[in-house]
């Protein structure tokens, strides 16, 4: 498969047209088009000799949006194809601040999680920066965004995928999206979802980045957590939070907890106790999801009930505790769901 222009950051960009005697300025126009999402062909100001020469090595599109959904609560799921033929899906949400995009960073996962859909056909590939990047570019264009008036105001790299397990390709997608002459977004409206693989989370401290880091925990003990999450065989939980408090001090950003509540797995009031006690005095928010159910898993979700007493059990120990709406479950609400439909028909 043949690299992207979006996969170039600027300063490959502008070394590439230099190779090709071209003036630099020309790497600000094609990187400003194609973050608006424009292909080679609907540049009008890039002469035709220079599109031609770019077209020999290089693919001005990395994926198209094949279907979408619209769920009634308004969150938007979106189907893509890659230029290999692989599928991988992507949700929009809406808040009171803007949208909010989940994007996939891998097609399929390995990380094996027993309660997602994502990993029910393994890892295929990793998906390069500008796969990851396309992905915001697309949807912001289909909102009539553009890089002066952004549509998409946040990303969340919760899609399919485990985001520290295609370090390279995520931490390049990052600083692209970061970068001025493109849509330009700050660390602090990226958020990105590890299901904890501990040395990348100190590689990632240390990158001095901003971006909001967010933990699938999802267990209050080693016992629960192997069972639930195969990825806590390398490293136990107070390894895992160890590295956290890293990344908090050195980047001065509150962690997310993310616990998906599992009925009659990690749901009672003393898993509540024991997760309050493990997280101490650790500079976090948990966030409490209940379980989506996929076909084919064995797990249940929870009555308000039991959700609504294990965020009480944590409040009462002083933690920042918040619930997550459950958005567009009308419309395969589950992770890789839409893609598995998709490619089993």
């Amino acid at each position: 498969m043949r690299e992207s222009l979006i996969s170039l950051n600027y300063e490959e960009l502008t070394r590439l047209i230099l190779d090709l005697n071209e003036k630099s300025y020309r790497a600000e126009q094609i990187f400003s088009a194609l973050h608006k999402g424009l292909t080679l062909k609907e540049m009008s100001n890039i002469p035709d000799t220079l599109k031609t020469k770019l077209s020999e090595n290089y693919d001005d599109k990395c994926l198209e949006i094949i279907t979408e959904q619209v769920s009634k609560d308004g969150t938007r799921k979106f189907l893509y194809r890659l230029n290999d033929g692989n599928v991988v899906e992507g949700s929009l949400m809406t808040y009171k601040f803007g949208y909010t995009l989940c994007v996939s960073t891998q097609v399929g996962c390995r990380m094996n999680c027993k309660f997602c859909a994502s990993c029910l056909d393994g890892l295929v590939r990793n998906l390069s920066a500008g796969e990851i990047m396309s992905q915001v570019i697309e949807v912001n264009k289909r909102l009539c965004g553009d890089i002066k008036n952004r549509k998409v105001t946040n990303i969340v790299l919760m899609g399919s995928g485990e985001p520290l397990d295609n370090y390279d390709n995520v931490l390049k997608f990052i600083k692209i999206a970061n970068d001025k002459h493109g849509l330009n977004y700050s660390d602090r409206n990226i958020s990105l979802s590890t299901s904890g693989l501990v040395q990348n989370i100190y590689k990632l401290a240390d990158e001095n980045r901003h971006i909001n880091l967010c933990l699938s925990l999802h267990a209050p003990t080693d016992e629960i957590r192997r069972e639930l999450m195969p990825v806590s065989r390398g490293a136990t939980i107070d390894e895992l939070l160890k590295a956290c408090n890293y990344y908090i001090s050195k980047t001065n950003r509150r962690i997310l907890i993310e616990y998906i509540l599992i009925k009659n797995v990690n749901s009672s009031k003393e898993c509540a106790r024991v997760l309050a006690q493990k997280v101490g005095t650790m500079n976090v928010i948990i966030n409490l999801i209940n379980y989506n159910e996929v076909e084919g898993k064995p797990y249940k979700s929870c009555d308000k009930k039991t959700i609504d007493s294990f965020a009480e059990v944590l409040k009462s120990y002083n933690k920042q505790v918040t619930t997550r709406r459950s958005l567009g479950k009308d419309i395969d609400g589950a992770c890789g769901q839409l893609r598995r439909k998709y490619i089993s028909t």
